[in-house]
């Protein structure tokens, strides 16, 4: 339940303070931490003092506590040195371990309920009659977010992002290797605002943090529990359809994709009828690097003519020859907006194509 690192932390700290050597051993007799560079000699103590019935007890000079999990032993601590002050050092920190098992625990049952959450494995009520035993509000404004930073056994950009950005109300988890999810508590007055701002300081972390590459997308707001699932799942097609459309940002929302969100929901082979029907048997991206750059420049400045020549440094009626060059080749006029829209679509089109053959979904 604890980590070892977190129970090395707490008895190095309990050291510094109280100046005695501290060791945290389970019923066999391994030890967990400990403040001692050899800590084996205890072994043979330990097993003995598990077996006993005493729940302390002073043994060769050292302090042994028993420190359970609901009635289970779970830990043996061996405070160094004998006396009353070694005893009351000794139940104090028996008494902070304790508690920690006990928080640990019951975030281990948020956590557990909020992942089961997002993936849609509670029942109705189940979500209701769970929330109130673990004190969670149902009616509260909620997102999820999701940061993608990829795998790797050093990759501990979950520990990160909880110690900087998570609070008692939010919860930050995972459901697989590669994502951390953000499930944010708003306040009435937030608006999407506030969320980009969480966004930018979470890439800003990972960035000092040396965490290259990573990738955050966001459902929209919901007012019930019972709906977080739904902007779990707005965030995870977000994150996908970002990658194809937006791929120049690290940050999107799913409220940004457009007529992004709709490209992705299409089969394959319906993409493939609409070019060929559109294009015959050639493909909107196989014109050369001149054209697509005059293409895309064009879209940018909402077809206008003046402003695309202006920009590319050419003159207008160069450019008006490639849009020519284009219409002969497609039979689409770019000037003219239902043939620019056509043409838009199936460049999105293609690129949602090849995206999903290269990663095979």
């Amino acid at each position: 339940m604890i980590s070892n690192q977190i129970l090395q932390n707490t008895i190095e700290g309990m050291k510094a303070i109280a100046r005695a050597d501290f060791s945290v051993i389970d019923a066999e007799g391994k030890a967990i931490a400990s403040t001692l560079e050899d800590s084996g000699y205890l072994e043979g103590a330990v097993v003995e003092f598990a077996k006993s019935p005493a729940d302390s007890q002073e043994v060769a000079g050292n302090q042994f506590f028993k420190v359970y999990d609901d009635l289970q032993l779970e830990y043996i601590l061996v405070v160094g040195g004998s006396g009353e002050n070694s005893y009351m050092v000794g139940k104090m920190a028996a008494f902070q371990i304790q508690n920690l098992l006990v928080a640990y625990k019951e975030r281990f049952d948020k956590d557990n309920f909020i992942k089961n959450l997002l993936l849609d494995n509670l029942l109705l009520v189940d979500i209701y009659s769970r929330s109130k035993k673990l004190h969670i509000q149902t009616d509260m404004k909620r997102v999820v977010m999701i940061v993608e930073t990829g795998s790797g056994k050093d990759n501990n950009s979950l520990e990160i992002i909880r110690t900087n950005i998570g609070n008692s109300k939010d919860t930050v988890t995972a459901v697989d290797e590669n994502n951390v999810i953000v499930v944010k508590e708003l306040a009435e007055n937030e608006s999407s605002r506030e969320i980009d701002k969480t966004a930018n300081v979470i890439m800003e972390i990972l960035t000092k943090e040396n965490i290259q590459n990573a990738h955050i997308a966001y459902g929209t707001t919901v007012n019930e529990i019972k709906e977080v699932s739904r902007s779990y799942k707005e965030a995870k097609m977000a994150l996908d359809v970002g990658k194809i459309f937006f791929d120049e940002r690290n940050i999107i929302a799913y409220s940004e994709l457009g007529i992004g969100r709709l490209i992705y929901q299409l089969p394959i082979p319906l993409c493939r009828m609409f070019i060929k029907e559109i294009f015959g048997g050639k493909s909107p991206d196989d014109f050369d690097e001149e054209t697509l750059t005059t293409i895309n420049k064009f879209f940018e400045n909402s077809l206008n003519v003046s402003e695309t020549s202006r920009q590319l440094f050419i003159h207008r009626n160069t450019l008006v020859y490639r849009l020519e060059k284009i219409k002969k080749s497609t039979g689409l006029d770019l000037r003219v907006f239902e043939d620019a829209i056509t043409f838009k679509i199936a460049l999105m089109v293609v690129k949602y194509m090849k995206y999903m053959e290269t990663y095979e979904y």
